[in-house]
């Protein structure tokens, strides 16, 4: 499988999460200095983080457009575009980052940006 094969799969596996409030998967391919850039600006570190996504998702029908996947060595960037429905039926988009990084081998996901429209 080749790097963008890999994290193509990774990514897949991150926006399932956050539609499924998957937080053992988070878990696993998250580093623990993971941090992440909420919609308003505050920073959260990875507990942070798996404690927002626990709760049920809010939005429904996620899907990700115009992906994105920079390898660059040990390190890739992947900026995507989101569509979703919100709880009250209107239709909700945005963008968002993520940086990973090998780790002993390993793709885990460093960063994150998270920005709504």
């Amino acid at each position: 499988m080749s790097e963008n094969e890999t994290l193509g799969k990774l990514h897949a596996d991150y926006i399932s999460s956050v539609q499924n409030s998957d937080t053992r998967r988070f878990d696993e391919i998250l580093s623990d200095d993971f941090l992440n850039t909420n919609p308003d600006g505050s920073l959260v570190d990875k507990a942070g983080f798996l404690k927002q996504i626990a709760p049920k998702a809010k939005i429904s029908n996620l899907a990700c457009h115009d992906v994105n996947i920079r390898v660059m060595g040990d390190f890739a960037i992947i900026h995507a575009r989101t569509s979703y429905t919100l709880p009250d039926g209107r239709p909700g988009s945005g963008r968002y980052t993520d940086i990973w990084a090998r780790r002993g081998g390993k793709w885990l996901c460093v960063a994150a940006q998270v920005a709504r429209n």
